[in-house]
């Protein structure tokens, strides 16, 4: 069995609250395990570069707002969990609309990770928890 001190979960005071019964991240020896992060602000609903109709349907977004604050809330969890952005080691990206948003989310992956180049995987799915357009799920090295 794992002590506690080698298997802790990490609740973020700064990145936007789960969604669900789940932490932001779990440490377990020296990985860090991220839950799917989104591009959500924290303390609100607000999404950005999302209009919503009356209903909550999306209207539009904007993947380029929506990549920057999602890489910005990983970056946010890893430094509060005492790990850092080079250490990412891997990242699964999910896309609502692989079609129209891949190249753009391409080149903005490309940006921020062009140092580090972590191992990545990305998946379209038909809908994410709340109407967002991409959402990330990475496993950093810790120490």
């Amino acid at each position: 069995m794992m002590s506690q001190q080698n298997n802790t979960t990490i609740d973020s005071q700064k990145a936007p609250e789960p969604v669900g019964a789940y932490p932001h991240a779990r440490r377990v020896g020296n990985l860090l395990f991220m839950s799917g992060v989104g591009p959500r602000k924290r303390g609100t609903k607000e999404i950005p570069g999302v209009v919503l109709d009356a209903d909550g349907n999306i209207v539009e977004y904007d993947i380029v707002a929506q990549c920057h604050s999602v890489f910005e809330n990983v970056r946010t969890i890893v430094e509060e969990a005492g790990s850092s952005w080079d250490r990412i080691v891997d990242v699964t990206v999910f896309l609502t609309n692989m079609k129209r948003d891949f190249a753009t989310y391409n080149a903005i992956y490309a940006e921020y990770f062009r140092d580090s180049r972590p191992c990545r995987t990305t998946v379209e799915v038909n809908a994410l928890p709340t109407p967002i357009a991409i959402e990330l799920k990475c496993i950093a090295t810790i120490d």
